[in-house]
């Protein structure tokens, strides 16, 4: 048999196997007939089709999960076990508006990890090819490198908290002075939310949507306030949230406290911008020492030099 029709044979076999890969993921990706219909049958009790349904499919694609989701979950429970701390990190997971739960964000944690053990083994192999005698040493760097990523990822949820949180603090002026114009032109509290809501995009105008759906849904506007108060990091939003909260129960003027909150963020953020020129300070100092300086002495002396290498001549 020729090498020619070895290599056809073989890749046959391999475009054959792709291509039911791709439509073994097709069909998996494809929602059933069950799931599209079920949550619009309110007649029938919520079996296990429904549950699963309305269960989010969490970090896993589909196929990985069906193969790999018992293992991963498993390592998710043993960083839980090892690490702790269920209640801090699903804080964090709603500062940071992330709809996960916290066996999810362990999930992301191993995965993070295993992609962190799988450079420094492709490393440690490679090195290991020309140094057998470093076997040992790659595989610890292996399990550090494991536990260096499932660290990362809970280092990055603290970042995304804190991105977040600042994009808040610079919507909140805005926000707060729409929903004041509003609520002195009359209009009522929950009226007013509305109007905002639709008229705005950022992460603050994401919380009170939450807080109208909870308003919509009967819980009263004082209540759901609160709960925006003790959810949120901030607290100038939880400042926010208890002046409406105050203001809606016992009836005080709204706008002013609005007005006056407003005023307010965008007097400490002017302050914080002073105090972060203040700390960088050198570091400002920097292009003006190293790039401005040496042009405009060079602009200054060359045509001098110049002329005395001329006259010179």
């Amino acid at each position: 048999m020729s090498g020619v029709l070895v290599g056809a044979v073989l890749g046959a076999i391999v475009g054959g196997a792709l291509l039911l890969v791709i439509a073994r993921i097709g069909a998996i990706r494809r929602p059933q007939f069950e799931v599209r219909v079920l949550p619009y049958i309110r007649d029938l009790s919520a079996g296990p089709v429904a549950k699963r349904a309305a269960t989010p499919s969490g970090p896993l694609p589909p196929v990985v999960g069906a193969v790999f989701g018992p293992a991963l979950r498993a390592a998710a429970d043993a960083v839980e076990r090892v690490l702790g701390g269920a209640v801090s990190v699903q804080r964090r997971l709603d500062r940071a508006a992330l709809d996960r739960t916290v066996h999810d964000f362990r999930v992301e944690q191993v995965l993070w990890g295993l992609v962190c053990f799988t450079v420094a083994a492709l490393y440690g192999l490679l090195r290991g090819l020309r140094d057998p005698s470093h076997a040992l040493p790659a595989l610890v760097v292996c399990l550090v490198a494991f536990v260096f990523g499932v660290l990362a990822r809970d280092s990055w949820l603290t970042t995304q908290v804190r991105d977040r949180e600042r994009r808040i603090v610079a919507e909140f002026p805005a926000v707060a002075e729409l929903l004041a114009l509003s609520v002195a032109a009359g209009e009522a509290p929950v009226v007013a939310l509305d109007r905002v809501v639709r008229r705005s995009q950022g992460e603050l105008s994401h919380d009170l949507a939450r807080v109208l759906a909870a308003v919509r849904t009967g819980q009263p506007v004082a209540a759901a306030f609160d709960d925006l108060a003790a959810r949120t990091g901030l607290p100038l939003v939880a400042r926010f949230a208890a002046g409406i909260a105050v203001a809606v129960e016992r009836g005080t003027p709204l706008a002013d406290v609005l007005h006056a909150q407003a005023a307010d963020v965008r007097e400490a953020g002017r302050r914080e911008l002073i105090e972060v020129a203040a700390r960088k300070e050198v570091l400002m100092m920097v292009p003006i020492v190293f790039f401005v300086m040496p042009t405009t002495v060079v602009f200054a002396f060359f045509p001098g030099v110049l002329g005395l290498h001329l006259g010179m001549s």
